[in-house]
């Protein structure tokens, strides 16, 4: 399979599975789960030809991990990253002292002045290494690495969490958190 129809049945599987699960009119469970043959059902039907074979490969290939499969296999649902009201039971965890956030250099000066809101999602996301900080700051424009002081953030009572794909996630972090 080419990249180009992985990447578009990836951003699919996002769009589906993330915020619009009635666009092909499937259900999530409370925690983002949905029947795998349920979903390769109305994706076909809905326009988008795929078989277990191809979305195997479209989760395993995911360059971000965005989507999990349960143990057998018979279950998939994305990792983070929801509009939609989901308990994806993530469990807090203490962070490393310093996170990273990519974005574009145009959002720098908000970002510094009102720090990082969750918006329509349901939290912030956070990088472990800067390397993939950039690589999701350059999804927006010119990329910039911000540094955030986790630690002393969770020291002072904010809660973090790591997503099945290594994520960190926090409902917001302010802006006297950011390093220089």
């Amino acid at each position: 399979m080419n990249q180009n129809l992985e990447k578009k049945i990836s951003k699919r599987l996002s769009y589906v599975l993330r915020h619009k699960p009635e666009a092909i009119g499937i259900e999530l469970d409370e925690s983002g789960w949905v029947s795998t043959e349920d979903l390769l059902n109305k994706l076909n039907e809905h326009g988008t030809p795929i078989d277990l074979t191809v979305l195997q490969r479209v989760v395993a290939n995911n360059d971000k991990q965005r989507f999990s499969f349960n143990l057998d296999g018979t279950r998939i649902r994305a990792n983070q990253g929801h509009s939609i009201d989901l308990d994806l039971q993530l469990t807090e965890k203490q962070p490393p002292d310093i996170l990273y956030h990519g974005t574009a250099h145009k959002n720098q000066e908000v970002i510094r002045a009102k720090g990082i809101l969750k918006m329509n999602r349901h939290h912030v996301h956070l990088s472990g290494n800067q390397e993939t900080a950039i690589n999701v700051g350059q999804r927006h424009g010119q990329p910039i690495v911000l540094e955030v002081n986790a630690g002393e953030m969770y020291a002072n009572g904010h809660r973090f969490y790591v997503s099945l794909n290594g994520v960190w996630l926090t409902d917001h972090f302010p802006s006297e958190y950011l390093t220089p």
